[in-house]
């Protein structure tokens, strides 16, 4: 049985002037289309070949030897490309982008926002984005002990419970409700410090008050990094770890901490891979 959203091995059964079909096995019906682009030189009819199945522009049903960053039963971090009035657009490294509907959102995201989603296929039988019911798909044995600091991205803001987090994108964690994180966004990584675990492994992760501090301290010397570039920083949280520390002296993500600061604030503002001050 083909299956929507997961790597298959499947044959060649016709070879075609714009690619080849495949079948699951020799003498099936049901074929699938590999475009002539997608093709690896030398293949003939009974060959194997390792496919991703997903559907075209026109919803058919179709395989690539490109392997996307996410499939079926996995979780992982996409980047919105694109804002559209009926959800969001993240690059997943097909050719087609991975749809997100506002539904399947559990806050609202920002074009070029980093966030944790999952596959799921929909009542049209399209494979799209969700980042609600990430929880069972991350793992709950983490090396991490009571006391150390660690870093976690928000997937998910649970009213009755807490702030849902993946500790390194992969460990299970939560925030309680009592602490205060309606000031954040979806898909942001924050610095917290492990208060628990639970018998299944899953963390207790508590803000690190300190965190607070040196965050307002980072982004007021990256404010004065700025100025001194006259007011038009030519680089942004998305530059290497090298370049950020050597013009800042700051970490990667201590850096993107503070310029997620400033935005909020509408101090700056970021595009065309600068940050302006405003």
């Amino acid at each position: 049985m083909m299956k929507l959203g997961e790597i298959q091995t499947l044959k060649v059964a016709k070879k075609v002037d714009f690619g080849v079909y495949l079948v699951e096995n020799s003498g099936d019906d049901k074929t699938v289309l590999l475009p002539k682009k997608q093709v690896p030189a030398g293949v003939s009819i009974g060959d194997s070949i390792s496919v991703f199945l997903y559907k075209d522009s026109d919803d058919r049903l179709i395989a690539t030897t490109t392997i996307p960053k996410l499939t079926m039963g996995q979780c992982g971090v996409l980047q919105v490309k694109e804002i559209s009035k009926i959800g969001a657009f993240l690059d997943w490294g097909l050719e087609k982008d991975l749809f997100l509907p506002y539904k399947e959102m559990s806050r609202r995201v920002n074009e070029g926002d980093e966030i944790l989603v999952r596959l799921y296929i929909d009542k049209s039988e399209r494979l799209c984005a969700s980042t609600k019911h990430i929880y069972p798909l991350l793992e709950s044995k983490s090396p991490y002990k009571v006391g150390d600091e660690v870093e976690g991205r928000i997937y998910e803001f649970g009213h009755d419970f807490g702030t849902f987090v993946a500790v390194d994108d992969k460990y299970s964690a939560m925030i309680p409700k009592h602490e205060d994180t309606s000031n954040y966004h979806l898909g942001d990584i924050l610095s917290m410090e492990v208060t628990g675990i639970k018998a299944d492994g899953k963390l207790d992760v508590s803000l690190r008050s300190k965190a607070y501090i040196q965050m307002d301290a980072d982004a007021e010397h990256v404010m004065e990094i700025i100025d001194s570039y006259a007011g038009v920083l030519p680089f942004t949280e998305k530059a290497t770890p090298e370049i950020i520390f050597r013009e800042t002296g700051l970490s990667k993500a201590a850096f993107k901490r503070a310029v997620g600061r400033l935005y909020k604030e509408r101090r700056i503002t970021i595009n065309d891979g600068k940050i302006r001050k405003n």
